[in-house]
């Protein structure tokens, strides 16, 4: 996807642009991605360098568990946006549900299922469009 891509957080305070290539989505569900989205990260990628944050010193914080990993948040809102390992600072990843539709991306694995909480994986629930 090469098209530039809009994003922001729940109360609009941090918006953000994409200008270049996104990955198609990945599903993370080890304990950390989990604890910081509330459910699983579904999480795009791009370049670094191509992702602009508008004013991102005024409410974008960052926080780093583990020395190998950091995890971007709105301060206003508490929204979870984006994802980075230490071990590629050229690669940021995004939570793609922050990213304005449509995006044209799809899922296309899930990672560390075996840290999937209990009550995730249920392929009979009926799905519904709406409440």
């Amino acid at each position: 996807m090469s098209r530039q891509m809009r994003g922001q957080c729940l109360c609009g305070g941090i918006r953000y642009a994409v200008r270049g290539a996104l990955r198609d989505v990945v599903n993370c569900h080890c304990a950390r991605c989990r604890r910081f989205t509330g459910h699983h990260m579904a999480a795009t990628a791009a370049a670094r360098d191509d992702v602009v944050v508008d004013d991102e010193d005024r409410l974008l914080r960052w926080y780093s568990p583990v020395p190998d990993a950091s995890y971007a948040f709105c301060s206003r809102c508490g929204s979870s946006l984006f994802w980075q390992a230490s071990s590629a600072p050229a690669r940021l990843s995004i939570c793609a549900g922050t990213l304005d539709p449509p995006t044209g991306l799809r899922t296309i694995e899930a990672w560390w299922v075996s840290q999937a909480s209990d009550y995730h994986l249920r392929p009979e629930l009926p799905e519904f469009a709406t409440e």
